[in-house]
């Protein structure tokens, strides 16, 4: 099989290997486990399964990273979706008290489908995407992350622990992994969403944002990372002003702000043309302001493909972006199943061959995970991995110097 093609046929044959072999089993527990720090945190949280011949298991909690090991390379999932940490394992939710099992808690989470853009891109259509409408998920990220983290002189909410995640097809998803993220109520997660929210509306709706004077500084700083992307890929890329195939709808919202304007110029009642000065910004924000499926973000008990699933439609992993090169992040790069694999079969190199005569001298558990190691070093998610390692050790520093000040404040008194 070629690196480069993928066919879905084959994913009953690859999904074992990379589960045995690839998956990142022991950064996916450190994960999920928060440090062992509070009791049952991992092993109350479900996991969803959907198998072979869309066959949806719900409600998978497991002991401890050797049992999830084991589950997932016996049913060889085709999707991994993760939900949220009950008071009662959810794997005996049938055996407790009606009324009693409930969702305590899960991280914050956002999911944005370019399929959401679909009256405002040219470009493709539907699951399609490409390099040029892929910039909106780039200028998503960059509002948003900078919105949740509040690094800039007008803070929003102050978290720290952010993994964007790209979902292996046509989107991007983030995990707020910060403890306070965690326990956000419904209402709080409603709120956080809803803040975020700019575009509303549905298909009926033509004018889909409306800003009022004064523009809250979190709307300027998204304005300017809009204004950045916006010549190169709204007026050149996508040619939402001159391109013949423009649709109907993207005409007639140009035609609706015309006639906004020349209301306001003409009607005698209308001074300062207030509520038309920001025409021209309520036009980039509906086409390139980040679209929310809000509803995914509001539940605690909402599901959300998991990190590192296979995408069963591409073949391509659901990995982590690197913020630090998200302008180079291309999608269509992004490894798929097929290709890990096959590369696996390549050649050692006499290093590699050095390290398996060490393992020949280990017992076979030790031995196991070593293994395992080495094989994903060896492949194109290598480097994702490692990303993925790097947040970890931030949540983990972040954990350590909390449990330090904690102490220390208990030493003053």
């Amino acid at each position: 099989m070629s690196s480069c093609d993928y066919d879905s046929s084959c994913l009953p044959d690859l999904l074992p290997l990379y589960y045995r072999r690839l998956f990142p089993f022991s950064q996916y527990y450190r994960w999920l486990s928060y440090g062992g720090v509070t009791k049952n945190y991992f092993q109350n949280r479900e996991f969803s399964f959907t198998l072979k011949d869309d066959i949806y298991v719900r409600y998978q909690s497991f002991s401890n990273q050797s049992e999830l090991e084991k589950e997932m390379q016996k049913m060889n999932p085709y999707k991994i979706d993760i939900g949220a940490v009950y008071s009662h394992r959810p794997s005996q939710h049938n055996t407790v008290k009606s009324g009693t099992f409930q969702a305590l808690e899960k991280e914050l989470v956002f999911d944005i489908d370019m399929t959401d853009y679909d009256d405002v891109r040219t470009c493709c259509s539907a699951a399609d995407i490409c390099s040029s409408c892929w910039t909106l998920m780039t200028i998503a990220v960059r509002i948003l992350d900078r919105a949740l983290r509040g690094e800039h002189q007008h803070s929003d909410f102050g978290f720290q622990h952010l993994l964007w995640v790209y979902s292996g097809r046509r989107g991007i998803h983030c995990w707020v992994c910060d403890e306070a993220a965690r326990k956000l109520s419904v209402a709080g997660r409603s709120a956080v969403a809803e803040y975020l929210s700019l575009v509303k509306g549905g298909e009926e709706t033509l004018k889909k944002v409306q800003l009022s004077d004064p523009l809250h500084p979190f709307i300027r700083e998204s304005l300017a990372v809009v204004e950045h992307y916006f010549i190169q890929y709204a007026l050149m890329g996508q040619d939402i002003l001159g391109n013949s195939k423009t649709t109907d709808k993207v005409r007639n919202l140009v035609l609706h702000f015309v006639s906004i304007l020349i209301f306001c110029d003409f009607d005698c009642q209308v001074t300062s043309r207030k509520g038309c000065q920001y025409i021209d910004k309520e036009i980039m924000l509906q086409y390139c302001y980040p679209r929310l499926d809000v509803n995914v973000s509001k539940g605690v008990n909402h599901l959300l493909k998991s990190p590192f699933s296979v995408h069963p439609k591409t073949g391509r992993i659901s990995v982590p972006i690197d913020l630090e090169e998200l302008d180079k992040f291309d999608p269509f790069a992004v490894p798929t199943i097929s290709l890990i694999c096959e590369e696996l079969d390549k050649p050692r190199t006499g290093e590699e061959e050095e390290v398996v005569e060490e393992e020949k001298k280990e017992n076979e558990i030790e031995a196991a995970e070593r293994r395992k190691i080495r094989d994903y070093k060896r492949t194109s998610l290598a480097k994702y991995v490692k990303l993925f390692d790097r947040f970890l050790d931030g949540m983990a520093r972040a954990r350590k110097g909390e449990i330090l000040r904690k102490s220390d404040l208990q030493k003053e008194f």
